[in-house]
């Protein structure tokens, strides 16, 4: 274990600087695909040719890097994907010239390395018996300066198993002036630590559905579109996927509504400074959710309706999808935001940026579930044809999801009820300790 230790310590410098490095060579792998792209769509050798009348599409072949070729009615693909090639070239040049300004700090080790030795420290005392006292366990405050600025975390009674790795024992050596192995003893501050990672992942679990429900809006909601009169008027056809527009206008206008009216009219009665607390807005935007995917179904089911009057009765208007999308951007003002600041404010302060990381893993993780739920429902049904919308039941597919969003619900709720958040010991300027205060959260909801 010791050897184990002196890796970590030897890697720790590469664990910071590596990550930079990536960053720049998968901007431009990222780039690189992007020119690719743009050439498959503007250049006629890269690309199948045009699909004449009553004639069999040509496939592409081994010379033509195009897999999928898509045209647009009045607007190419060159300029679609040359823009933002165009943009990721500019980043990358200012990425480039920006790096002598960048502001390199001395490598402090992984954060991840921090909870791997309060599991291996309380794993070599399991069968160590716990203390009485809280106060026994061991705590350093020196060895924890570097990752306590706010302060000093809180012994809980939660994942009490953990406690082992802060319990001093015969075999330790603290009369020394050197730090102790901290594979075999840690501080309450770094246990805490870890027990404030477990207590997030449920709460971060549930927004895997709501983005699960988010990845309809960018694919089923666009079919709907397509089989929806888009004419706006003889001129002008409104393409489907710009109704996502709405999604992105009605979140805007309710995170201002949000922070210059709802915020300070909450702080008055809630007295917090976010006007209500994370997990409140959390659950306000799950619910909304909810009702934003049981609209999607109720608008299909209208849609095929006035398809199934008459074949010479125009669809209706695409406009029909505003609903949608905009209870859509609703939801995503408060839970999307919500989420991110919960896991921001209850992750431990050596580990912030890793918060973000947890949201964007809970957004891809819904996106993988969707692509799961749609081959599941493809395989086992027919509510989802290939080609005609209107004979397969993609409002049973909403309805589905929206059961699944209901019990996401009730599972969010029982978890934000028994939620404890952390509680911090915040250092006056005289060097005395003051109360222990909890931040950002309330226990339950």
């Amino acid at each position: 274990m010791d050897e184990l230790s002196d890796h970590f310590k030897r890697k720790k410098g590469g664990i910071i600087t590596m990550p930079f490095h990536l960053r720049y060579l998968f901007s431009c792998s990222y780039d690189q695909a992007l020119v690719c792209l743009t050439l498959s769509a503007t250049l006629p050798q890269l690309r199948p040719p045009p699909c004449e009348a009553n004639q069999a599409c040509q496939e592409a072949n081994s010379r033509e890097i195009a897999i999928l070729y898509f045209s647009l009615d009045n607007v190419g693909w060159g300029w679609g994907l040359g823009v933002p090639t165009a943009a990721m070239l500019f980043s990358i040049s200012i990425f480039v010239f920006g790096y002598p300004l960048y502001r390199i700090l001395d490598p402090a080790g992984s954060p991840f390395t921090q909870l791997l030795q309060v599991t291996v420290a309380a794993f070599r005392k399991r069968k160590v018996p716990f203390v009485s006292d809280p106060k026994m366990l061991y705590q350093n405050k020196e060895i924890d300066a570097s990752i306590s600025a706010d302060g000093m975390l809180h012994h809980t009674k939660q994942f009490q198993f953990l406690d082992k790795a802060a319990i001093v024992t015969d075999k330790e050596d603290l009369k020394s002036t050197q730090k102790p192995n901290l594979w075999r003893l840690n501080t309450v501050h770094r246990v805490e630590e870890l027990k404030s990672i477990m207590r997030m992942l449920p709460i971060w679990a549930a927004g895997i559905i709501f983005f699960t429900a988010s990845a309809q809006q960018q694919t089923f909601s666009l079919q709907q579109g397509n089989a929806m009169d888009t004419q706006l008027t003889k001129s002008f056809q409104i393409p489907p996927a710009s109704m996502s527009l709405f999604t992105v206008i009605s979140m805007l206008t309710t995170i201002a509504f949000y922070d210059r009216v709802f915020v300070p009219f909450a702080n008055k009665f809630t007295g917090l400074s976010q006007g209500i607390t994370f997990l409140h807005r959390m659950g306000i935007g799950l619910f909304i959710s909810i009702f934003a995917t049981l609209v999607a179904g109720f608008i299909e089911v209208k849609r095929k309706r006035h398809a199934a009057l008459s074949k010479s009765t125009p669809p209706i208007s695409v406009f029909w999808l505003v609903p949608q999308y905009s209870l859509h951007g609703i939801s995503e003002a408060f839970m999307a935001i919500g989420h991110l600041d919960f896991l921001y404010d209850q992750a431990p302060e050596s580990m912030r940026s890793t918060a973000t990381a947890l949201f964007w893993t809970a957004n891809s993780a819904g996106y993988y579930t969707s692509t799961l739920l749609v081959s599941l429902v493809t395989k086992f049904s027919h509510w989802l044809p290939g080609h005609n919308l209107s004979k397969g039941k993609l409002e049973y597919f909403y309805w589905l999801i929206s059961c699944l969003q209901v019990l996401n619900f009730v599972y969010y709720f029982l978890c934000a009820k028994f939620f404890t958040s952390k509680s911090l010991q915040i250092q006056t300027n005289e060097g005395d300790d003051s109360k222990g205060k909890g931040l950002g959260l309330e226990n339950g909801v």
